[in-house]
């Protein structure tokens, strides 16, 4: 029998070193945040979480556990049968629960019990969302950054992925944060993370960077729809090198129309959102774009939300917030075509690339 504890911090730095990694939290606490590469096997699923916690409040402990106990049993003989049966006597797991209690540890005594060297995080999930917090900053400060500027339309996320192509280190903020991060940036059908969730993502993709290549990001604020980005990384990325993309007003226009065709093909959804501009614009501007939309006259209202809205805001913000702007190097793809953003990015990445 081998059941090894081991602080989050040391955990964390030994990830690649297990063969799995197991969340024994329900699947909602699991759904919220795991650790990187976690597959979930609850001992106490969602609802009998929450039968049990019933009882501990409403009769006593003694029969929450005995109850508990009997659930857990079940569900532990159920992974086991699934997931453990073929596994060999060298498989070594790394098991966490919520604060590295009942349900991890009776996880973890049976899977030692049969002969598996099983490490259990001391303090669980909490002690390693406090390890991961206090790591960021860490890992924030090993690396460099390319801040891709330019304002709405210019094609900053096309250009991310165009260097990502081309081999680059990218960080795609948007991307995991399932937003566009604009007041009309929500993305259809699609829930944002937790912000547990998201700080998990972020740290995962910074402690994979190489220090000694760059890495892009865009030009975030400090949130990303309804998440925030991490201070240092704020930080860092406002006092780091800007690239400054340009389009013309046309293929800004042209480009946003086919990012947010799923609001060209809801009109009612766009008229929402733009409500949502009332406050800063007033009724009568907000009104007349819903009007337009609502004729399919989206150019001009895109034009117009750009000028009058996107355009002022985004310069006062790199102005204000981004210190190397002012120096930045200009860059002017072709167009807003892919082949035009992957013959900037090869140009882009073999400049800055060390």
């Amino acid at each position: 029998m081998s059941l090894t504890p081991m602080s989050a911090t040391e955990a964390i730095s030994r990830l690649p070193e297990f063969d799995a990694v197991i969340d024994a939290r329900s699947e909602g606490e699991y759904a919220e945040d795991h650790l990187p590469g976690a597959v979930n096997w609850p001992t106490l699923s969602n609802s009998e979480r929450i039968a049990i916690g019933t009882l501990y409040k409403q009769v006593n402990a003694f029969e929450a556990r005995k109850r508990g106990a009997a659930m857990a049993a079940r569900n532990i003989a159920a992974h086991i049968e699934r997931d453990v049966i073929d596994k060999p006597r060298g498989w070594k797991p790394l098991a966490y629960c919520w604060r590295g209690g009942q349900r991890s540890g009776s996880l973890s005594l049976i899977l030692s019990q049969i002969g598996f060297h099983v490490t259990l995080i001391e303090g669980g999930y909490k002690a390693f969302r406090a390890a991961m917090v206090e790591n960021i900053p860490v890992q924030v400060a090993r690396l460099q950054f390319q801040v891709i500027c330019g304002p709405t339309g210019s094609g900053k996320t096309r250009l991310l992925l165009a260097l990502a192509a081309q081999g680059a280190q990218v960080l795609d903020l948007e991307a995991l944060a399932n937003h566009r991060s604009s007041v009309l940036g929500a993305m259809p059908g699609l829930a944002q993370p937790s912000q547990k969730r998201f700080d998990t993502l972020v740290w995962e993709k910074l402690r994979g960077f190489e220090p000694t290549q760059p890495v892009f990001v865009e030009s975030e604020s400090k949130k990303v729809g309804n998440l925030s980005v991490p201070h240092s990384l704020i930080d860092a990325m406002r006092n780091s090198t800007c690239l400054n993309l340009k389009l013309s007003d046309e293929e800004r226009v042209a480009l946003l129309m086919e990012d947010y065709d799923h609001m060209v093909s809801n009109v009612d959804y766009f008229c929402e959102r733009l409500a949502v501009l009332i406050p800063l614009k007033g009724h009568a501007v907000v009104e007349n774009w819903q009007t337009q939309a609502r004729a399919g006259q989206f150019e001009p209202v895109v034009l117009d939300l750009l000028k009058q809205h996107y355009d002022p805001a985004y310069l006062q913000s790199m102005h204000r917030n981004f210190a190397q702007f002012v120096t930045s190097e200009n860059l002017t793809p072709v167009d807003r075509s892919a082949g035009a953003m992957t013959d900037l990015a090869k140009g882009v990445y073999g400049r800055h690339a060390v």
